[in-house]
C-alpha cells in the first residue's frame, strides 16, 4: 500500500533547502572584479513566505559561502542560515534542535552527493527534477521541477496542500 502525500506532510514542520542547485539552477556566475551572483525564482521566494505565515520552519544550509544567500535569506525573512558547510550533516542537526524538533519533522530537499547524509536522517528528504542519480535514488519525493526553476514552490505547494492549508493563501476572487 503506497503512503499517501498526506501522512508524509502530516508531521513536517521545517524545511531545510541546498541553495545551489535547488534555490538557484546551480550556476555561479563570478565577474571580472570576483564579483557574484546567483538567480532565484521568484515565485520560490513567495512560497517560502507563505510556508513561514503558515507557522512553519524555513532554513538554508549550504556547502559554500555567499553574501548574495544572505542577502536572500534577509529579504525572505529566514534567520536560520548555515554557510560553508561542507559536512552538511552536523550542521543540520544544530538547525534541527535550534527549531526543537526530531529529524522526523524535517523536510531537507537537496540536489548532489554533499546532501545525501542529510537526506538519510531527516523524515522527507527530496530532490530536484535535475538532482544527481543518487540523490534522486535516496529522495523519497522527486520534484516534476528543476533546482532554481519552482522546485522550491513546488515542493512547498505539495506540503501545504497534503496539510489542507495551500488554500488559505489562495484570495478569494471578489463577485
Amino acid at each position: 500500500m503506497a503512503i499517501r502525500d498526506s501522512e508524509i506532510a502530516k508531521p513536517i514542520r521545517l524545511i531545510i533547502s541546498d541553495v545551489d542547485g535547488v534555490l538557484t539552477d546551480g550556476m555561479i556566475t563570478i565577474d571580472n572584479a570576483g564579483v557574484e551572483s546567483k538567480s532565484f525564482y521568484v515565485r520560490d521566494g513567495h512560497a517560502i513566505k507563505i510556508w513561514r505565515k503558515a507557522g512553519f520552519e524555513f532554513g538554508l544550509l549550504t556547502a559554500r559561502n555567499s553574501q548574495v544567500v544572505k542577502l536572500r535569506a534577509a529579504e525572505l525573512g529566514i534567520s536560520m542560515v548555515r554557510q560553508g558547510f561542507s559536512d552538511k550533516l552536523p550542521a543540520a542537526k544544530e538547525m534541527i534542535q535550534q527549531a526543537g524538533l526530531t529529524p522526523s519533522e524535517v523536510c531537507y530537499i537537496g540536489d548532489d552527493l554533499p546532501d545525501l547524509s542529510v537526506m538519510y536522517e531527516v523524515g522527507l528528504a527530496v530532490t530536484v527534477a535535475d538532482g544527481a542519480p543518487e540523490v534522486k535514488q535516496a529522495a523519497r519525493w522527486v520534484l516534476q521541477s528543476p533546482g532554481g526553476k519552482g522546485a522550491i514552490r513546488e515542493l512547498i505547494e505539495r506540503l501545504l496542500k497534503a496539510k489542507s492549508r495551500w488554500e488559505d493563501f489562495i484570495p478569494n476572487r471578489l463577485s
